[in-house]
């Protein structure tokens, strides 16, 4: 099945006192790359958001963003006011032992509401009924990730069946003109000649040999079969159940190349328009299979 590596799922868990929102963010990338951005009451969990990110989403550039808002009056933070009496003590009767005089009793209080532990947070760890209902948030996220992905998946098939079909009506079309381009080669070896030797002059039998030779070096029948057999296997892996990204993206390899091999013998106008078309459509599936898991 083929799945978008762009994806965006979110959730939001309503428990008493907070509010906590859960984005999972996906976007393309060789490989599995998991960053987190989670709360410290959370944190313990990391372990286990990376376990069931990787087995549902497999590779892309993950983001998990937990963000907790506070709804309730119990977690806004309160001064400890012992610290402050403490730190406000000691600082005066060090400024009183270097001789440093003068009423500077409100920098001596901005210097103690800096110092450490002066704010209580009364934060609480999550006990296993709040761990139960962000879990399940998380989990409800990650599956809107993977249907994202799935969705736009779909769409990135069909997008993907179109071009390798243009690019197989462009092959097609190559051959009408084949016959013509073998003439075309013909009449312009023989003009040349005719300009340059006289008719007398030239051998008839070792002339044909030569041209045989030159459209031998000109033919494109192994390249144009070696394309149609490149098409068949990229519809085949299409339908592939395992994820077809980097396959997709070595065949389109194949699949150049031999375009441009017919691109080069061609030596005829119309064909090389053909061969125009179908880089145009083969840059495209490229540029999409960069995003396919």
């Amino acid at each position: 099945m083929i799945k978008s590596m762009t994806g965006f799922g979110k959730a939001v868990c309503e428990l008493p006192g907070k509010k906590v929102t859960i984005e999972i963010r996906s976007l393309n990338s060789r490989h599995l790359d998991i960053s987190l951005k989670v709360p410290g009451i959370y944190r313990s969990e990391e372990t286990g958001f990376r376990a069931d990110i990787s087995q549902v989403l497999c590779r892309g550039k993950i983001d998990l963003i937990i963000t907790v808002d506070h709804t309730g009056t119990e977690h806004i933070p309160v001064i400890n006011r012992d610290a402050v009496q403490h730190y406000f003590q000691e600082l005066s009767k060090t400024a009183a032992g270097l001789r440093i005089t003068g009423d500077n009793n409100l920098e001596l209080m901005k210097l103690t509401m800096r110092m450490p532990d002066i704010l209580i947070s009364g934060r609480q760890d999550p006990d296993e009924q709040e761990w139960g209902e962000v879990n399940k948030a998380f989990r409800n996220a990650l599956v809107q990730v993977d249907k994202y992905r799935t969705d736009e998946g779909i769409a990135m098939k069909s997008d993907l069946e179109k071009r390798i079909a243009a690019i197989e009506a462009s092959l097609s079309e190559i051959e009408q003109f084949e016959a013509g381009r073998i003439e075309t080669v013909r009449s312009r070896l023989q003009q040349n000649l005719n300009e340059f030797f006289s008719k007398n002059n030239v051998d008839r039998n070792r002339f044909e040999q030569e041209i045989i030779y030159y459209l031998e070096k000109l033919d494109i029948t192994e390249e144009k079969v070696r394309l149609a057999n490149h098409i068949d296997y990229f519809r085949s892996s299409l339908m592939a159940k395992e994820p077809a990204g980097k396959k997709l993206g070595f065949i389109s390899q194949e699949i150049g190349r031999e375009i441009n091999t017919i691109g080069s013998k061609a030596n005829d106008f119309n064909i090389q328009k053909l061969v125009v078309q179908m880089k145009d459509d083969l840059e495209k599936i490229k540029e999409q299979s960069l995003n396919i898991l």
